[in-house]
């Protein structure tokens, strides 16, 4: 099967569930409206989807709402079916992913990193000469 249509449905799928998510209509308490669809792989055949679910929040946020998602899978999979115009539905395994946690991180380590530049400038520890852009000085 061409790889573009695995890519297709893997991001319809990520539309469908995320949309699912944002709009409440997955009953469980675990899944909270801050749990968002990374990425998702699905198998040649579309016997499989692998979600990967990333939040900002904590760990055990993750950790729960991945669980939540996962013990809706069949809710989520019949929706999917009956929403998308394909002959097989995959079946759907829910795994953590903490990129946006790492990056959400990452921003505020720089951040911290840019005020603690600012702090050092304003008290005087920089040269007081400038530069123009051929590297000559005024």
């Amino acid at each position: 099967m061409p790889e573009f249509r695995t890519e297709r449905v893997g991001r319809l799928i990520q539309e469908k569930i995320g949309a699912l998510i944002v709009e409440g209509k997955i009953k469980d308490r675990r899944v909270n409206p801050f749990l968002s669809v990374s990425r998702v792989t699905v198998s040649k055949d579309l016997t499989w989807a692998d979600v990967y679910i990333s939040t900002f929040r904590p760990e055990t946020s993750l950790a729960r709402g991945v669980e939540g998602l996962q013990s809706a899978a069949g809710f989520i999979q019949s929706h999917l079916a009956s929403v998308m115009r394909i002959r097989k539905t995959p079946r759907l395994k829910f795994h953590e992913d903490s990129s946006i946690r790492e990056g959400f991180d990452i921003i505020q380590k720089i951040d911290s990193l840019n005020a603690a530049v600012g702090t050092n400038a304003a008290g005087g520890t920089k040269a007081d000469s400038t530069t123009t852009d051929e590297g000559r000085q005024d």
